[in-house]
């Protein structure tokens, strides 16, 4: 078994006039003699992150392995960080990130170029149990290649969405946002929730939101609080900060 620890809590928003906020889940696997991150998040996730890890007793040069979910920024591009290690990535992700020119989207070209060319890059193919105890799924939607990674040897077991289902309200509204093919998110949604329910207790971790297990109706409950706020200068004293909550309670959702 693996023990589960999520260093960065993903968010379910998007800013109003500055595009996604790239706020995604990052995970910490421990076991079967590997430590493993499943997504590495952003630029601005760096410093927390640094922080989560050694908070858990690890340093970044002890990082066996890293997965990702699919090749967006926010999911991708600290790779750099882990020298040591290996960084699997769907096949099929990989090659189509790879074809596409630069853009107004969320792939980071220079990032792609060198997880292509790099020769501690696993190709994964969907079904692949590629690490002890771990498969890989294919979930196209939200990118041609997106996987699931489902971590059947840990009971309950754990699934991994990345962003094939991003929050709680993609799972019970069967619509997403954000996608490259609409219909593909929701055969996707309609393959995460019958893997969610074949195991009672099971555990989903989305990639943008907290995670999640089925309660006795099941309905998708939260596991845990969310924590989020931003701080910022309004006023005229660099000591002086409005703190602007996030967290929102979750009773009513």
């Amino acid at each position: 078994m693996y023990q589960v620890d999520v260093l960065v809590q993903g968010y379910p928003g998007k800013a109003i006039c500055h595009g996604g906020l790239g706020w995604s889940t990052i995970a910490l696997l421990r076991g079967c003699n590997r430590t493993i991150l499943v997504d590495v998040g952003a630029f601005g996730v760096r410093r927390e992150l640094l922080k989560q890890l050694r908070a858990h007793g690890v340093e970044p040069e002890a990082v066996s392995d890293i997965v990702l979910t699919h090749a967006h920024y926010d999911h991708s591009v600290n790779f750099t960080l882990f020298p040591q290690a290996r960084i699997w990535i769907g096949d099929d992700e990989l090659t189509w990130a790879e074809r596409q020119p630069p853009g107004f989207d969320p792939l980071p070209e220079l990032y792609v170029r060198e997880l292509a060319n790099s020769p501690r890059v696993r190709r994964v193919a969907p079904d692949e149990v590629f690490i002890d105890g771990i498969r890989a799924i294919a979930a196209p939607g939200h990118t041609p290649g997106s996987l699931l990674f489902h971590v059947e040897v840990n009971e309950p077991p754990v699934l991994f969405t990345g962003d094939a289902a991003k929050n709680r309200v993609e799972l019970l509204s069967h619509d997403v946002d954000a996608t490259a093919d609409r219909e593909a998110s929701r055969r996707t949604i309609d393959r995460i929730l019958a893997l969610w329910r074949a195991t009672p207790g099971t555990i989903l971790i989305p990639g943008h939101d907290l995670s999640m297990q089925l309660d006795d109706d099941g309905h998708p409950a939260y596991i845990g609080r969310r924590s989020a706020a931003i701080a910022a200068w309004f006023g005229e004293s660099i000591e002086l900060t409005t703190t602007i909550d996030l967290e929102k309670s979750l009773e009513a959702s």
